[in-house]
């Protein structure tokens, strides 16, 4: 599929039918996002996947309750991905602190990206939310409290099918040449 196709096919899926996901399947979403670019090529990220049944439903428990009840449509999702920030090369984190800009979250984003648009080329539905309980997800999982998980992505063949609604802005609306 060429790219701008794949690029418009994308979209933020939230509702789920309940087949698995193949780990072949999520595997090389996870080798698309272990290709992204990142500054000082740091790769500052790992990925914890939960798509067993009962440590999914623990999951979505601790993730999407309470105040974060608004991203409980994700608890339909067969598989639940933590991106876990990692610590960057000290180039990319003095290059940071020089600008006032904590690249890591600028790489992870790169990194999902290329996660949910390879997992588009599969069929396969996601959603790349940042509100959920962080303390819940790290405890569940077994990481540390100085662990950082800033994103979690959801993955699962849609209920609906069919081409995205967008509302983007036109390329008039953001382009621009000096």
């Amino acid at each position: 599929m060429a790219f701008l196709e794949l690029a418009r096919k994308r979209k933020s899926v939230r509702s789920y039918r309940g087949d698995p996901v193949p780990r072949e399947v999520i595997d090389r979403c996870l080798e698309a996002a272990r290709l992204a670019p990142s500054a000082c090529n740091s790769q500052p990220w790992s990925f914890v996947v939960v798509d067993t049944p009962q440590r999914r439903r623990e999951f979505v428990e601790a993730a999407y309750s309470g105040l974060h009840f608004i991203n409980s449509f994700a608890k339909e999702a067969p598989v639940h991905i933590a991106v876990i920030r990692e610590r960057a090369k000290a180039t990319a984190r003095w290059g940071g602190l020089a600008k006032g800009v904590d690249f890591t979250l600028i790489d992870i984003g790169m990194a999902c990206e290329h996660l949910v648009l390879q997992a588009a080329e599969e069929g396969v539905g996601s959603c790349i939310m940042g509100w959920f309980d962080q303390g819940a997800v790290k405890k569940i999982l077994g990481l540390s409290r100085g662990a950082r998980v800033d994103i979690l992505v959801c993955l699962g063949y849609p209920k609906q099918q069919g081409p995205a609604v967008k509302q983007r802005k036109t390329l008039e609306e953001i382009r621009r040449y000096p």
